[in-house]
């Protein structure tokens, strides 16, 4: 690939697992495959140093925009999203990966921040960008949904219960015993709040599934003792005429992994697609 016309510049904002292995795949490939590091911001700079050339090392989050990027992927924490989401559309395209160990939209959750972003990205004509993650044709999920023939979709999670961060004490109480337990049914709006580091996949659904919305999209969450070594994603899609569709993945993942380890370069590959899609949201 000849990339001496145009390379894109990535500032990475978070250096959790996800943010770790970004960093690693630019400054290995990236030469080839057109992308440039800009920056790395963490909230302990010193993380960083020893991993981060020092010239890379962003102190001031705030500064971003001196560092002129094309694409600034968040894979942080979603008050980060709140606090200068809008500030990067401003200047750059956004991916929004949002939580340290995990890829995630579901700070989209929050009504008022969801209708700002996509105003931003309209008002800059830049592009704001979800990766699917573990979703499983999440763009034929977008482009039912923009075709008007969308009219239901649910989506179930099962993991390991030490594979799930919770709020509350939802599964404290948990043996190896006790097989499958599930914990939350509803919609994905009142289950982003219970779990912000396991609901990734079932908020870039809903992303994609615009006209349902937050609200309307459904989703479980199961534990299950017997999954140790993979999580399940189940979607079904309904649409008009009895047309559905059910698919299930596996995802390989160790005890305790929040993401499972296909994810992790399903990411990558979103960070790929990042060259532009106009003033809009866009599933990648």
């Amino acid at each position: 690939m000849d990339t001496s016309s145009f390379s894109q510049r990535i500032g990475v904002v978070g250096y959790g697992h996800l943010g770790q292995y970004l960093v690693e795949r630019i400054l290995k490939d990236g030469d080839a495959l057109g992308l440039t590091l800009a920056f790395v911001w963490n909230r302990n700079p010193d993380k960083l140093k020893g991993f981060v050339p020092d010239e890379l090392i962003l102190l001031d989050l705030s500064s971003f925009a001196d560092r002129r990027c094309d694409v600034i992927v968040e894979v942080c924490h979603p008050h980060i999203v709140k606090e200068f989401g809008l500030h990067f559309l401003s200047r750059s395209h956004f991916l929004n990966y949002h939580i340290p160990q995990v890829g995630s939209p579901s700070a989209f959750s929050d009504p008022d921040l969801n209708q700002k972003l996509h105003r931003a990205a309209r008002q800059h004509s830049r592009t704001l960008y979800v990766p699917s993650g573990a979703l499983w044709g999440g763009q034929d999920i977008q482009r039912l949904n923009d075709s008007g023939a969308l009219k239901a979709l649910f989506i179930r999670m099962s993991k390991h219960p030490s594979c799930f961060r919770l709020t509350g004490d939802v599964l404290s109480d948990w043996t190896e015993q006790e097989g499958r337990r599930v914990l939350f049914r509803g919609s994905v709006a009142e289950l982003c709040p219970l779990a912000p580091n396991n609901v990734n996949t079932m908020a870039a659904a809903a992303v994609a599934a615009g006209t349902l919305g937050f609200a309307g999209v459904q989703g479980e969450i199961v534990s299950d003792t017997a999954l140790r070594d993979y999580h399940v994603v189940e979607v079904e899609v309904t649409g008009p005429n009895g047309f559905s569709v059910h698919t299930v993945r596996r995802n390989p993942a160790k005890l305790g992994a929040v993401t499972g380890s296909a994810t992790y370069n399903s990411f990558w590959n979103s960070l790929l697609v990042c060259k532009g899609h106009g003033g809009r949201v866009y599933l990648c």
